[in-house]
């Protein structure tokens, strides 16, 4: 259902019932895993991917850093510059 590096790859589904008596795959709420990391300093026209990238050497990896400051929407980490964000080491 997920790509193989999705953050939702592994995580299990659940067949469930809307009100309306619908049968619909839901994905479990997963936890976030409180990863070690470097803090770092955003700077104008700074992208997740690229970062990952300088990190992991693969810029779809750009998930661990939004999950290791716990966003969900990854591009709220880079609205200004000279926000703190923790970059995960692995």
């Amino acid at each position: 259902m997920f790509l193989e590096n999705s953050r939702y790859a592994k995580i299990s589904n659940d067949e469930v019932k809307t009100r309306a008596g619908r049968k619909v795959t839901a994905i479990r709420l997963r936890r976030l895993p409180q990863p070690s990391g470097d803090f770092y300093v955003s700077k104008q026209d700074d992208r997740l991917d690229l970062l990952a990238q300088k990190r992991f050497g693969d810029g779809t990896r750009f998930w661990h850093i939004a999950d290791a400051n716990t966003r969900l929407e990854a591009k709220t980490l880079l609205a200004r510059t000279l926000d703190t964000l923790k970059v995960p080491r692995s």
